[in-house]
C-alpha cells in the first residue's frame, strides 16, 4: 500500500498509527501469551515474583517483535525514498534524447574531476565540438531527423569515452563537451581527431538517403589549477576558430590562453 506524507500533520497521523499499532499489538500479544502459560483460572495463586519475571520476559520478546516489523517497514519506505531521490537525480542530469551527462550534470562530474587531478598533478583537457551546419540539417530534412543525428553523433562520443575513460556531455543544443584527465597534448589531439574523423566516417539514414555529417572541435589541456568554467571558455574559443577556419577540424587553444 502506497503511503503518502506530504504535510506536518500526515507525519503526526502516521506516527500516532504507528504507536498504536506496536501497543495494541504488544498488549494482545503479551495477553495471549499470559493465558496460553498460566491458563483462564484468574483465582490461581502464583508468586508476585514468577509474575514479574516472566512478564519482563513476555514484554521484551513481544517488544523486540513488534518494534522489528515496524523498523522493517519503516526501512523498506526508507530503501524506497533513497532510490527515488537517487533516480530523480540521474534524471536531472542526463540528457533525454541521448542518455549523455546534460550540462548540470558534466559540471557536477567534471568539478569532481578537476578536484581529483590538482591532488595528483595531472593535466586535464577539456573539448567541446560542435555539429557543422546543424541548422540546415534541420531546414532541409526537420527537427526528426536533427535529433537522429544528435544520437548519433552522442553515440560515436560514448563508445570512444569508454574506451578512453573520457567523460562526454550534450552541453546544449548541437554541442558536446568532454572531459580527458592525465592525458599529454598530443594524446588529447588524437583523441580528438579520432572523435572528428568517426563521426565523418559514419553514415547516418536519413529518409531513404544515408547522410554525413562533421563536426567542429576545439580543446586545450591545462596542468594549472584553472576553474572549469575558465577551461570551457577556452575551449570554447578554440571551438569558434574551428568554425571560423572552415569546419570539420579540430583546433588546439594555445598555452598562452590561460592567462588570456
Amino acid at each position: 500500500m502506497t503511503i503518502h506524507i506530504s504535510t506536518h500533520g500526515d507525519v503526526l497521523r502516521h506516527a500516532g498509527k504507528r504507536a498504536a499499532i506496536a501497543a495494541g499489538m504488544t498488549i494482545l500479544m503479551t495477553a495471549t501469551t499470559l493465558l496460553l502459560h498460566l491458563g483462564t483460572d484468574f483465582s490461581a495463586t502464583v508468586t508476585v515474583g514468577y509474575i514479574i519475571g516472566f512478564g519482563l520476559c513476555i514484554a521484551t520478546l513481544i517488544s523486540a517483535m513488534v518494534s522489528g516489523a515496524l523498523s522493517y517497514r519503516s526501512a523498506l519506505l526508507m530503501q524506497e525514498l533513497t532510490l527515488t531521490r537517487s533516480e530523480l537525480s540521474r534524471i536531472s542530469q542526463t540528457d533525454q534524447l541521448t542518455g549523455l551527462f546534460n550540462r548540470r550534470g558534466f559540471d557536477d562530474a567534471a568539478v569532481l574531476a578537476l578536484t581529483s587531478a590538482r591532488k595528483r598533478s595531472v593535466p586535464v583537457t577539456v573539448f567541446l565540438c560542435d555539429i557543422d551546419h546543424f541548422k540546415s540539417i534541420n531546414d532541409r530534412f526537420g527537427h526528426e531527423s536533427g535529433d537522429k543525428v544528435l544520437v548519433e553523433v552522442a553515440d560515436v562520443l560514448r563508445q570512444l569515452a569508454r574506451r578512453e575513460g573520457v567523460l562526454v556531455a550534450r552541453y546544449g543544443g548541437e554541442e558536446f563537451a568532454g572531459l580527458l584527465v592525465g592525458v599529454t597534448r598530443d594524446q588529447a589531439e588524437q583523441y580528438a581527431e579520432q572523435v572528428r574523423t568517426t563521426c565523418a566516417a559514419r553514415e547516418i539514414p536519413i529518409g531513404e538517403n544515408l547522410e554525413r555529417v562533421t563536426i567542429s572541435l576545439g580543446f586545450t589541456v591545462s596542468c594549472a589549477d584553472a576553474e572549469l568554467s575558465e577551461l570551457m571558455r577556452i575551449a570554447d574559443r578554440a571551438l569558434y576558430a574551428a568554425k571560423h577556419r572552415g569546419r570539420d577540424r579540430v583546433v588546439q587553444a594555445d598555452d598562452h590562453s590561460l592567462a588570456a
